[in-house]
């Protein structure tokens, strides 16, 4: 696969228009606009700030990485351990089942695509997100760090567009926070590459808490 066509999959794969719904979570951000935890572009700002640096560097990016590498390697066994692991490390109900209904999407993506012999985890493991897109980039030969900023942008526009509607702000102010944003994708990403086994994991009290509040919020726009 040539390098125009590995970067037309990227996009597909990082695209919100593939059947995850990533348009349809807001990961705890419409309860803490509710209480008042989030006010206007600026807390938006520091709260995505707060997670990509937390969630994103600590958990989601390191976790990829070890998935990638699994499935380069065919490990079934280190693929099975890491995909339990980033499942035990989302602190809530809501984004568990976000986890796993994103997986479970890009699963049937899978099975209708019959893209060759089916990897091991199918029969035996369930499927996460972050494991669908390992392996997709490995069968296609995506370079690792351009998943891991793929990814991160279609995370960040997922959340900047959920902004937009609950915070709210304008598409200008939309368009300046992923410009804004983005420059700390790339200090964040060294230091997921490098991250050692036992500094994994990420902890954001606030965001557990308005993730658990949304699972009851009266009136909500979001699945999460």
């Amino acid at each position: 696969m040539n390098s125009d066509l590995k970067l037309l999959r990227l996009l597909q794969l990082a695209s919100p228009g593939l059947p995850v719904g990533g348009f349809t979570y807001s990961q705890g951000l419409e309860w803490a606009v509710e209480a008042g935890w989030v006010k206007g572009a600026d807390g938006f700002r520091t709260w995505q700030r707060q997670q990509i640096d937390d969630t994103l560097g600590y958990l989601d990016w390191p976790l990829l990485v070890r998935l990638y590498r699994a499935c380069e390697a065919n490990n079934a066994e280190a693929f099975a351990h890491w995909s339990r692991f980033l499942l035990a490390n989302r602190e809530t109900a809501e984004l568990r089942t976000e986890e796993r209904q994103r997986g479970a999407a890009l699963a049937r993506m899978l099975d209708g695509w019959q893209l060759g012999q089916a990897p091991q985890w199918r029969t035996s493991l369930e499927l996460t997100q972050l494991g669908g897109m390992a392996w997709l980039a490995a069968y296609w030969d995506i370079p690792l760090r351009d998943l891991l900023l793929g990814h991160g942008f279609s995370w960040l526009e997922g959340a900047v567009m959920a902004g937009v509607k609950l915070v709210p702000f304008g598409q200008q102010a939309a368009q300046s926070l992923l410009r804004d944003l983005s420059d700390d994708l790339s200090a964040v990403l060294e230091r997921a590459l490098l991250l050692p086994d036992e500094e994994l994991g990420g902890g954001l009290p606030l965001l557990a808490i308005a993730s658990s509040r949304h699972e009851t919020q009266y009136t909500r726009l979001f699945r999460s």
